[in-house]
């Protein structure tokens, strides 16, 4: 399996630029949605500004955006490989193989599944085709932004509900936020918490939300966790659609895959905001073999898997031990820490000794969320962070601040 690459390229990445200008004109959703990546938003930049901003230096152990240092299997790197030469024509059939397999694993009936590339795109269609201005979404905060960004370009009314004291969704709260919104969602493991969801709660939801809503599931750090998977739902027919990529425990971020699950009619409603999907951005067969090949090698999910479990353990209890505090129970690749001070702040001091971690939320201003990446990049950051938590809070406004580069730090948000 290669332990040396990475990706540079975001999970989150598929209208904002592939087809946006021939999408604008018959899919006003998708125009709203290309004009507003251009600005920038509270907490981050938009993707048109990061031409303008300067790259990270070759050093810096980059733990901002929930990628996988890995990089693609040496399984995915081969069937890749196999499958470039055969790119001068289009394959259709390498999608349908694709499919295929994914079906057989999860026992899904045909016509049940949708292959992306990546997951950001059918996200972003799940969500619009089942919300709009008496449609509200209905969410977790903090969770991941995509969501209520969605309900803004669709104009559908937002509804946050607080996590639970366990860092969970609180689902009752969220089925008592209104009487009928057009979604939930609900990401599972948690973005920015890594914390889970049970099951039995999601399954609840599914049976005491009001007819005509949807449950959108997404679970892109499923992978990294103990829990089971709702895709038997989508199979026993229920109002639920799953999300799943390749962007995260399987190492192709840049390579761009991803699933949709659901039944057969909540995706053909996926055309009413976005038209064709295979027009608009299909998968390149390289990316579809890798995928393919990703799920059919039974070693690569359990190996990782423990890879991931066993730094972020040790990492976590190198903090605990300490004295910081961190947010308990994370699953995913990733976690939070209460760095006593504005995240962003903390976030700068961290950039100056060439470690980049993520970004804060709202919710948890003080808390940054940080992404578990080598054993050497790891033992890098607990250096700068210990260092970092010595200094007096507020050292980084002021005089200092204002000569610190304008660097751009790799984000899932970033939809390049």
């Amino acid at each position: 399996m290669n332990s040396n690459l990475s990706s540079g390229v975001s999970r989150r990445n598929f209208m904002r630029i592939l087809g946006a200008a021939s999408a604008a004109t018959s899919f006003p959703a998708f125009a709203s949605v290309s004009q507003s990546s251009a600005t920038p938003q509270a907490g981050h930049r938009g993707m048109a500004d990061v031409g303008e901003m300067r790259q990270l230096p070759p050093e810096t152990v980059i733990i901002s955006s929930n990628e996988n240092p890995l990089g693609p299997a040496q399984s995915a790197l081969s069937a890749i490989c196999t499958t470039a030469s055969l790119g001068g024509r289009y394959h259709f059939d390498e999608t349908l193989k694709t499919l295929t397999a994914f079906n057989e694993i999860y026992g899904l009936k045909r016509g049940y599944s949708a292959l992306f590339p990546g997951s950001g795109g059918p996200l972003d269609l799940a969500l619009m085709s089942n919300i709009g201005p008496d449609k509200p979404l209905v969410y977790a905060d903090p969770s991941y932004e995509q969501g209520p960004r969605a309900a803004d370009v669709m104009k559908a009314p937002k509804f946050a509900v607080p996590l639970t004291p366990t860092y969970a969704h609180d689902v009752k709260a969220m089925l008592a936020a209104h009487p009928s919104p057009g979604a939930y969602y609900i990401v599972n493991p948690n973005n920015p918490t890594g914390t889970m969801t049970p099951r039995e709660d999601i399954l609840w939801l599914l049976k005491n939300k009001p007819k005509g809503s949807v449950v959108i599931v997404d679970e892109a750090y499923h992978h990294f966790s103990n829990d089971e998977s709702v895709i038997d739902q989508v199979a026993a027919d229920q109002d639920i659609i799953v999300m799943r990529t390749f962007s995260k425990i399987y190492g192709m971020a840049g390579l761009r895959a991803g699933f949709a699950v659901a039944r057969p009619d909540l995706i053909a409603k996926f055309g009413t905001v976005g038209g064709p999907s295979r027009s608009l951005a299909s998968i390149s067969i390289t990316s579809s073999a890798g995928a393919r090949a990703s799920l059919q090698d039974k070693d690569l999910v359990p190996l990782r898997k423990k890879i991931n479990a066993d730094i972020r353990s040790e990492t976590l209890e190198f903090l605990t031990k300490k004295g910081y505090k961190i947010v308990p129970g994370s699953q995913g690749n990733m976690f939070m820490v209460d760095v006593k001070r504005p995240g962003g702040e903390f976030k700068n001091a961290m950039l100056q000794e060439n470690v980049a971690i993520g970004r804060s939320w709202a919710a948890m201003p003080t808390y940054v969320r940080v992404t578990v990446g080598t054993r050497q990049e790891m033992a890098k950051f607990q250096t700068a962070f210990v260092k970092c938590m010595e200094m007096t809070p507020g050292t980084m406004n002021g005089a200092a601040a204002l000569h610190l580069p304008e660097f751009h730090v790799p984000s899932e948000l970033y939809r390049g």
